[in-house]
């Protein structure tokens, strides 16, 4: 009986730890096996300045990355910063002063890298305008998106250095272009590739080097969603890197020109034409955004500079 009794716990100890090194092998397939990929909502608003993204993307590079990235349109910055906000989105694309602005009023959204720099709008007048120094803008009509849009804000801080005033009209890119058009205006200040459309129409640039120094777009994401998945975004602006490679290594590829004019609806001329100066990176120019900021406070637009808490901690080191 107690022969029985010895055996039947063998028995019973052996099935136990042949149990037991099945369930550690069907942990180890279930660790080994690649996790559900990280789902990052991306609210953009259609433009050239934002081609990493639509790389990244086309290209499979955040798939490398085991990150599946939904992108969702909006009609403007303005809009891609609510849809964040309000918790619809995790990350967005836009002119720094925007994310700034929000954030110096205490949206819950951090800056986590650069896009390019520099700020590549430019102030197109017609090829026989009298405006040819920057004292000439004095009365002048220009249109622009908005008087907190970074490159309206260099140009309006080298004209009063130089005695001049201008009146802002403000218009989007489309509308700038017609009032140009039109004369109703004596310049409007474009980005690409709306810059690159006015050009090749016969419209002259002046004054590039007012914003050579000035960061132009930044990535931003939700508080909530950088502290639950730091290491996704991290590996997000890795793809966002890489395709920022493949732009810089040759910005007028067949590929890279027909991804830019399938997300944006940009004439191929234009973006092959412009595509030149769209200088992307991702190291955040931190100085030149607290200057931004600065001027923001100036303009009594936000009430103090929100300095080092603009940037996501987690990032520094990493993006800056």
């Amino acid at each position: 009986m107690f022969k029985q009794a010895k055996r039947l716990i063998a028995t019973l100890t052996a099935i136990a730890l042949f149990s037991a090194l099945l369930a550690g092998c069907s942990s180890q397939v279930e660790q080994g096996g690649e996790a559900a990929p990280t789902k990052i909502i991306v609210a953009d608003a259609k433009t050239t300045h934002h081609l990493n993204l639509y790389v990244a993307k086309e290209l499979g590079l955040f798939e490398k990355y085991n990150l599946d990235v939904e992108i969702i349109a909006t009609d403007d910055n303005a809009a891609s910063r609510d849809l964040v906000v309000s918790g619809s989105a995790d990350v967005f694309w836009t002119c720094p002063t925007t994310a700034i602005a929000a954030i110096a009023g205490g949206a819950p959204i951090k800056t986590i890298a650069q896009v390019k720099k520099p700020c590549t709008s430019v102030l197109l007048v017609p090829a026989d305008s009298d405006i040819r120094e920057l004292s000439d803008l004095q009365g002048k009509n220009i249109s622009g998106i908005s008087p907190t849009c970074e490159a309206i804000i260099s140009l309006t801080v080298a004209a009063r250095n130089a005695g001049a005033t201008f009146n802002l009209e403000r218009l989007a890119g489309g509308p700038s272009i017609q009032a140009l058009e039109a004369g109703a205006v004596d310049g409007a200040i474009l980005e690409e590739p709306q810059a690159s459309i006015a050009e090749l129409a016969g419209y002259v640039r002046r004054f590039d080097d007012v914003s050579a120094n000035i960061p132009c777009r930044t990535i931003n994401a939700s508080d909530s969603f950088l502290a639950s998945n730091t290491e996704a975004l991290k590996d997000f602006i890795k793809a966002i890197d890489e395709a920022n490679a493949l732009i810089l290594a040759d910005s007028t590829a067949d590929n890279i020109v027909a991804i830019a004019a399938a997300y944006t609806g940009a004439p191929e001329n234009a973006i092959i034409h412009g595509n030149h100066r769209l200088l992307f990176g991702t190291t955040i120019e931190v100085e030149g955004l607290k200057k931004l900021a600065d001027e923001l406070v100036a303009m009594d637009d936000i009430k103090a500079n929100p300095g080092d808490s603009m940037f996501a901690d987690a990032f520094r080191g990493f993006t800056w």
